[in-house]
C-alpha cells in the first residue's frame, strides 16, 4: 500500500516570536541539536514512508535550506520516494498565499496526486512525538474509516487550546469542537489525519467552494464529517505529545526532557530522531564546574565554576566562569559571561549575555515567568532583567550601558514586545 505524508509546515507561530520572527516555526531548534521538524519526518522514514511533501509559508527558506535534499533523513531520493517542499505560488490558474491547513492542501492537491498515494497521512511539523504510522493504518483499515485522526489525552485544563472529541466504545468520533472554552472532556485532537486521496479530495473541493469556511481541517472540515454522519474515528495514542504552541509550552516541553524516566527517549536505536548534523567538536567540562540533570549539545564549554542546572545547551554554548544557568534553554553559539545568572530563560542563537547580567525570577520559584531573548542580543555587564521580560532579535541597549561598578535595573515593561496570545 502506498502511503504520502503531507507535513503541514506554513504556521506563522506567531506566539512563539520572537523565536519565530527569522525562521518558520517548524525549524526552530528543539533539545539541543534538533528541529521540531525532525519528529515529523523521522517517524516518516522510521514507518517506512519515504513519499513526503512539506508545505511551508512563512519564512520558507529557514525549512527549504535546513532540508535540502533530504539526506539527513535517508529523504534524497527520486525514484523511490523522497521529500518536496513547496510554498504558496502564483501560476495562471487560482492561486495565492494559503488559507488554511485545508486550503495548503487543496492548493497541492495536483502535486499529491503525482505520487497515486492509496492513503494521505497529514501532520504538523510542530509536534514532538514518536508515532509508528503503521499502527494507524491498521487501525484506519481495521475499522474502514473514511478518516481517522489520532488522538491524545490532555491535563484538563490544557485541552482548551485544541479540538475537543468523544467517542464511542468503538472509537467513532461522536462529537467534536475546536478549543472551547469549557472543555467537555481532555481527548483531543493530535492534528494527525488519514484518509485516501479520493475522499480528501472531495472534501477539500467541497470546503474550497464554501464561502463561509476558514478552510481549516479542525475549525471547518472535521466538525462538517461529523455532522453528515461521515464515518471518522479516532486512533488513540498514549505516547509522548507537545504541541508547541506557545513559550511556555515550548519551555516545558524542554523540562520534561530532563525528568526521570524521561519523557520521550532521544536515544532508542530502533526509532532515531535524525537530524541534519553540524559536525562540531565534542563539548568540554572543565573541573570545578557542575552539570547537573541537562543536556549539553556538541561543541558547548562549560567553564570553571560554573552551574548549569536543569538547562539544554545546544551546540556551540559557552559558559564562562561563575556563571549560573538554571532552568533554562540556550540555542546555538550563546556566550554567558563570567558571573552571570540566567534562570528559567529561553535564549535564541548568538546572544552575548555580559558579566554579572541576571535574567528571570528567583531561583526554586515555580511561579517565574518565563524570559525570552532574541536572537543576536547583546546583553551588556549587570544588566538585570526581571522574569518573563521579551526582548526582540538584535536588541539595542546603547542607552542602557553603566559602567561596570554600577549594575543598572531595567523595569520590565520598558523592554517587552508587544507578542500575540
Amino acid at each position: 500500500m502506498k502511503i504520502c505524508a503531507v507535513i503541514l509546515a506554513g504556521g506563522r507561530g506567531s506566539r512563539l516570536y520572537p523565536l519565530t520572527a527569522s525562521r518558520a516555526k517548524p525549524a526552530v531548534p528543539f533539545a539541543g541539536k534538533y528541529r521540531m521538524i525532525d519528529f515529523a519526518l523521522s517517524n516518516c522514514v522510521n514507518s517506512a514512508i519515504t513519499d513526503v511533501i512539506v508545505l511551508a509559508q512563512y519564512c520558507p527558506h529557514s525549512l527549504i535550506g535546513y532540508i535540502g535534499n533530504g539526506s539527513s533523513w535517508d529523504l534524497n531520493r527520486t525514484f523511490t520516494g523522497g521529500v518536496r517542499v513547496f510554498g504558496p505560488y502564483k501560476s495562471y490558474g487560482p492561486s495565492d498565499w494559503f488559507l488554511g491547513t485545508a486550503d495548503a492542501v487543496h492548493k497541492n492537491i495536483q502535486f499529491l496526486r503525482q505520487y497515486s498515494p492509496d492513503l494521505v497521512l497529514i501532520l504538523s511539523g510542530d509536534h514532538i512525538y514518536k508515532m509508528d504510522f503503521s499502527s494507524m493504518v491498521t487501525f484506519h483499515l481495521t475499522h474502514r474509516a473514511e478518516l481517522t485522526l489520532a488522538s491524545s489525552c490532555v491535563p484538563q485544563k490544557e485541552a482548551k487550546r485544541f479540538g475537543v472529541l468523544s467517542t464511542d466504545k468503538d472509537h467513532r468520533v461522536t462529537s467534536f469542537v475546536e478549543k472551547p472554552a469549557v472543555p467537555p472532556s481532555n481527548r483531543v485532537n493530535m492534528g494527525i489525519y488519514l484518509t485516501s486521496i479520493e475522499f480528501l479530495e472531495r472534501q477539500l473541493y467541497a470546503d474550497h467552494r464554501n464561502k463561509d469556511s476558514s478552510h481549516d481541517f479542525g475549525k471547518d472540515i472535521l466538525p462538517s464529517l461529523i455532522r453528515d454522519g461521515s464515518s471518522v474515528y479516532a486512533y488513540p495514542f498514549d505516547g509522548y505529545w507537545a504541541d508547541i504552541g506557545t513559550i511556555e509550552a515550548y519551555w516545558s516541553a524542554h523540562m520534561d526532557l530532563l525528568q526521570e524516566p524521561q519523557s520521550i527517549d532521544l536515544g532508542e536505536p530502533a526509532w532515531a530522531i535524525h537530524t541534519h548534523a553540524d559536525g562540531m567538536p565534542p563539548s568540554r567540562i572543565m573541573s570545578g564546574s557542575r552539570v547537573v540533570d541537562s543536556l549539553v549539545s556538541e561543541g558547548c564549554v562549560v567553564s570553571r565554576g560554573a552551574l548549569i542546572e536543569h538547562s539544554v545547551l545546544s551546540p556551540g554554548v559557552k559558559v564562562l566562569p561563575g556563571a549560573t544557568v538554571r532552568e533554562s534553554i540556550l540555542l546555538d553559539g550563546t556566550v554567558v559571561g563570567p558571573g552571570a545568572v540566567v534562570n528559567r530563560t529561553i535564549v535564541d542563537k548568538h546572544v552575548t549575555i555580559g558579566e554579572g547580567v541576571k535574567i528571570g525570577g528567583g531561583f526554586f520559584d515555580q511561579q517565574a515567568a518565563i524570559s525570552l531573548i532574541g536572537r543576536d542580543a547583546c546583553l551588556p555587564p549587570h544588566l538585570i532583567l526581571e522574569a518573563g521580560s521579551i526582548l526582540e532579535a538584535d536588541q539595542d541597549f546603547e542607552e542602557y550601558r553603566v559602567e561596570l561598578d554600577q549594575p543598572k535595573h531595567i523595569q520590565t515593561e520598558r523592554i517587552r514586545t508587544s507578542v500575540s496570545v
